[in-house]
C-alpha cells in the first residue's frame, strides 16, 4: 500500500513538473511559430486574470518546492540522528562481554575449591551484568550512578586476586552530573588485565573521579610489566574513542601515557 501511494505521489509530482515546463514553452511556440512574432513578451496580450492565476500558479509551485526541500532536509537529519543513535548502542553492547566471559570462567573454577568465595563473586558479577545490561541502555546515568559500577568492579577484583594490591578509588563529585554510561569501566578493566594481572608484587590501580557542573574528569594509573604487555591498541580503546566522538564531538579530552612500566589515562568531559 505504502509503495503504491508512492509511486501515485511520483506520477503526480511528474505530471506539475511536465505542465509547468510545457506551458510557458506551449506559449512561446504558438507566439513564434503560430502568429510569427520575432521576439514574444511573455502573457503581454493576455488578459490580466490569465497573468495572475499563471503567477499564483507558479508561486504555489515555488512554496511547494521550497516545503518539499526542507521535508527532505528534515528526513535526512531524522535518519542520520537515528543511524548514529544506533551506532552508539550497538558500541555499548560491546562494551566489556569478554569480561563476563573470563569471569564465568573463573567462577567455574572456583566452585568445587571455595564455595562461600564463589558466592560473593556470583553475587557481585550479577550485579556488574545488571548494570551492563539495564543501564547501560540508557542514553544517560548519573555520575554517582557509573561510580558505584566502578566501585562494584574493583570489589570483584578484589575477591578474585590472591596476592595484594593497592587499589584507591578517590571520588570528588560536587554535581551529580549526567553522562553516557559505561563509559569508564574500559580503562578500569585494562588496568587490572594488562597491569597488575601480570605482576607478582607491588601492583597499583589509582583512580581518580572528580565532577562539578562544568566538566567530570577521571584518571586511573596502574603499573605494569612493560616485557609482557603489548602495545597495541586493543579493541576496547578503539570503541571508547569512537563512542566519545560520536557523543561529545569537541567536548571531551582523552590522553594516555606510558613510559617506565606507568600506564596513565585522563578522560575530561566538558558538560
Amino acid at each position: 500500500m505504502i509503495s503504491i501511494l508512492k509511486k501515485r505521489n511520483w506520477l503526480a509530482v511528474k505530471i506539475i513538473a511536465l505542465v509547468s515546463i510545457a506551458f510557458p514553452l506551449g506559449i512561446m511556440a504558438y507566439e513564434f511559430i503560430i502568429l510569427g512574432n520575432e521576439s514574444v513578451v511573455f502573457l503581454e496580450d493576455y488578459p490580466i486574470a490569465i497573468g495572475i492565476l499563471i503567477i499564483i500558479y507558479y508561486t504555489i509551485l515555488l512554496v511547494l518546492g521550497i516545503l518539499w526541500i526542507l521535508s527532505q532536509l528534515s528526513s535526512l537529519l531524522t535518519l542520520r540522528n537515528e543511524t548514529k543513535k544506533n551506532e552508539i548502542m550497538h558500541l555499548q553492547q560491546q562494551v566489556n562481554p569478554h569480561f563476563f566471559f573470563n569471569m564465568l570462567n573463573n567462577i567455574y573454577g572456583m566452585v568445587d575449591k571455595d564455595a562461600e568465595k564463589t558466592k560473593k563473586l556470583i553475587l557481585k558479577l550479577s550485579e556488574l551484568m545488571r548494570y551492563s545490561i539495564y543501564e547501560g541502555e540508557r542514553t544517560t546515568v548519573t555520575l554517582d550512578e557509573e561510580a558505584a559500577y566502578i566501585q562494584n568492579f574493583i570489589d570483584l577484583q578484589k575477591i578474585r586476586y590472591h596476592k595484594p594490591i593497592d587499589i584507591q578509588f578517590k571520588k570528588a563529585i560536587k554535581v551529580n552530573a549526567s553522562i553516557m554510561p559505561l563509559l569508564f569501566i574500559i580503562l578500569v578493566e585494562n588496568a587490572f588485565k594488562h597491569g597488575v594481572e601480570n605482576l607478582t608484587e607491588h601492583g597499583y590501580v589509582h583512580i581518580n573521579l572528580t565532577g562539578n557542573a562544568q566538566r567530570v574528569v577521571f584518571e586511573i594509573e596502574n603499573n605494569f610489566d612493560a616485557k609482557n604487555t603489548s602495545t597495541k591498541e586493543g579493541i576496547g580503546l578503539k570503541n571508547l574513542k569512537l563512542r566519545l566522538y560520536l557523543v561529545y564531538p569537541k567536548k571531551h579530552n582523552f590522553s594516555i601515557t606510558s613510559t617506565n612500566g606507568i600506564y596513565n589515562a585522563k578522560l575530561e568531559l566538558l558538560l
